[in-house]
């Protein structure tokens, strides 16, 4: 349901964000969090508490962490009580296209296409690599957006390009490495592993490339336990794999509407989470 917040009127809802426009017309949006959870482009029917929260956190971490190599699009944390701790109030970008993804680790969608082409977007890999390998190197391998209930697609670096230009698709994969190079090497010293990230940019009023939406949290990331990795399968995780693992044993098919998640599930998702905001940046809500 969505809320009524005063001095806003709703735009519109993603699956986990919702988007406000100040009724005084300034030029800035609010993007609230949900404890909404998808998983496999779908909405879940079970919330998951304080999700919202601690994605607003651990972006907000990340957002200051990263600010000296990307402007972003956060002009306050000052918002309406009403959602305080999980909006921020954001300056209306331009996005681009495509959704920015890293992989520095093989798993997920990228395992599955290496199953079939020993390669990822149209990026060969070496022979012999495990669910869970570390790659050579990170690679940019960009999604396209999908809307509710369609399938983000996985596509190369000359369909990316013919999306956004050739020009911007170069910036975007430079940007998207360097970024998920330096926060690989954050996470590392405290213990965990940044496997995978996806980032989502655009361009401000001066034309700047700037990050928007959320970042390196565990909707958008996958976080591992460096002391627990071994390739060759599933991980420790602190991200929302735990879900989708439970789902796909669940039987359902990823078709229909998905089935309500169990307490434990939604008590250990709650755990993940909130593991990965402490470890991360020292500090819970």
């Amino acid at each position: 349901m969505t809320l009524e917040i005063p001095g806003y009127r709703h735009l519109r809802s993603g699956k986990v964000r919702d988007l406000y426009a100040p009724e005084d017309e300034s030029n800035t949006l609010l993007i609230v969090a949900s404890d909404r959870i998808s998983a496999f482009d779908f909405i879940l029917p079970t919330e998951i508490p304080n999700k919202g929260k601690l994605l607003t956190a651990l972006s907000q971490f990340w957002f200051n962490y990263l600010e000296e190599f990307v402007p972003n699009h956060i002009v306050s944390e000052v918002v309406p009580e009403i959602v305080k701790g999980r909006a921020v109030i954001v300056k209306p970008l331009e996005m681009f296209g495509i959704e920015c993804v890293a992989r520095g680790y093989l798993t997920g969608s990228g395992w599955k296409e290496y199953q079939e082409s020993q390669s990822v977007c149209g990026i060969a890999l070496p022979a012999g690599l495990q669910d869970g390998s570390k790659l050579p190197e990170p690679i940019f391998t960009p999604a396209t957006k999908a809307d509710i209930g369609d399938h983000d697609e996985n596509i190369d670096f000359t369909r990316a390009a013919s999306i956004v230009g050739e020009g911007n698709a170069v910036k975007l994969r430079e940007l998207t490495l360097a970024l998920y190079q330096r926060a690989h090497d954050y996470a590392a010293t405290r213990g965990i592993i940044l496997a995978d990230t996806k980032f989502e940019f655009g361009l401000d009023s001066e034309g700047r490339i700037t990050l928007g939406d959320e970042a390196l949290t565990p909707d958008s990331s996958r976080f591992w336990s460096a002391d627990e990795w071994v390739p060759g399968g599933a991980q420790a995780s602190f991200d929302k794999q735990f879900v989708r693992d439970w789902l796909l044993a669940s039987g359902w098919d990823r078709m229909s509407t998905p089935p309500e998640l169990p307490a434990n599930v939604v008590e250990k998702t709650v755990e993940r989470y909130t593991s990965a905001l402490i470890a991360l940046s020292g500090r819970g809500l």
